[in-house]
């Protein structure tokens, strides 16, 4: 799924190509621009490959919700069994999943995403290799450029622009096609050049999803102490325009990806050579580098200062772990309220309701209603 995927951003990019077409006399007779049919089939496959294996995972899964809230996935689980509320652990965190449960205080802050979830870690790490590896990119065409290629004028920072011009092809990587013969096998280059760079950038755009949706899930569970309450089920359409993050991504992907295109142009260079009444036309395409392709990951930033937030309050963490609100939740209700539920000797319980709840004390003990041994408190 994931090569379908690259396959198909970099189908997109190879459709059109400008090409300049030249006499046997060397002069400039022509500008075409002309649409590759190879690029669309290949396309047109990877979108139907695509649509068979989500089609096949549809019907050896048992679907139990098509909701893509956390809570109603959490829900359906906890109905059909599959998923059961682990006593003792009515106050504890994603962050203490892996550790013995039982009693414990409120904690004033939650962790972080980046502490919550290992995955978080590693795509936000992806995101900033990312970076690192585009600024070497722009020094290295740097170099190459004003090191062999001086004669053309010296290339800085600065001699950028934002969208293609005759400075996209002053350092590039040509592969001849003889057509007269029929088609070369060696256009097939430019598709697997194309397809290794962009994918890093498609990757992480998707995972970056992960991040936004961590974080959308959090923000619903956490509406649990506010005055509206929480809604296990929401509009998914509702659910992106109304998160900044992911409406910010949702608008974000289309644009980088547009942006990355114009780092790398396809072109076409046609010399019309008279042979013996016959044409002879030559092909050049190459990939034109924008030197300054680091402004596709300016995202990394606010997806590392989101992911490094810390939660205030003491309603624990959950980012959207399945468990940890099958834990936290033991109450279901079209609209939920997260608080202080009942007093107890040595432990009190919170929980969710379907009524507004009082807010938990901060100097007690919260460990749930069935407590039979009780660990130590942490």
């Amino acid at each position: 799924m994931v090569v379908l995927l690259i396959i198909s951003y970099s189908s997109v990019s190879l459709v059109t190509l400008t090409s300049d077409v030249y006499s046997d006399y060397g002069e400039n007779i022509a500008l075409e621009v002309g649409i590759i049919g190879m690029p669309l089939l290949i396309l047109g496959i990877a979108l139907l490959l695509q649509v068979v294996i989500a089609l096949s995972g549809m019907r050896a899964a048992k679907i139990l919700t098509w909701s893509s809230s956390s809570l109603d996935l959490t829900a359906a689980l906890v109905h059909h069994t599959q998923l059961t509320p682990v006593l003792l652990r009515c106050m504890r965190s994603v962050s203490d999943f892996d550790v013995d449960g039982g009693p414990t205080r409120p904690s004033e802050t939650q962790p972080s995403a980046w502490h919550a979830h290992p995955s978080i870690r590693k795509v936000i790490n992806s995101l900033w290799a990312l970076v690192i590896a585009c600024a070497g990119w722009g020094a290295l065409v740097l170099y190459i450029h004003n090191t062999y290629e001086s004669y053309t004028g010296t290339l800085t920072w600065k001699s950028w622009s934002f969208f293609p011009d005759d400075q996209n092809s002053l350092y590039s990587l040509r592969y001849p096609l003889l057509l007269t013969g029929g088609p070369s096998p060696w256009w097939i280059l430019t598709y697997v050049n194309l397809a290794i760079i962009q994918g890093p950038l498609t990757l992480c755009l998707h995972c970056s999803e992960l991040i936004a949706n961590v974080i959308r899930d959090e923000g619903q569970w956490r509406c649990g102490t506010g005055q509206k309450g929480m809604t296990p089920a929401m509009n998914p359409l509702k659910s992106v325009i109304v998160n900044p993050l992911c409406l910010a991504l949702f608008i974000a992907k289309p644009a980088l990806h547009w942006v990355f295109g114009l780092c790398f142009v396809l072109y076409g260079v046609i010399y019309r050579i008279d042979t013996n009444n016959s044409d002879v036309i030559f092909v050049a395409a190459g990939n034109g580098m924008n030197m300054y392709p680091m402004q596709c990951y300016l995202c990394s930033p606010v997806f590392t200062l989101v992911a490094l937030r810390q939660r205030r309050g003491p309603q624990p963490a959950a980012y959207g772990h399945l468990q940890i609100l099958a834990n936290l939740v033991d109450e279901w209700a079209p609209v939920m309220w997260w608080g202080h539920k009942e007093d107890g000797i040595p432990y009190c319980h919170a929980g969710t309701s379907g009524q507004v709840l009082p807010a938990v004390k901060m100097d007690c003990v919260y460990a749930g209603i069935s407590v039979g041994s009780h660990p130590s408190v942490s």
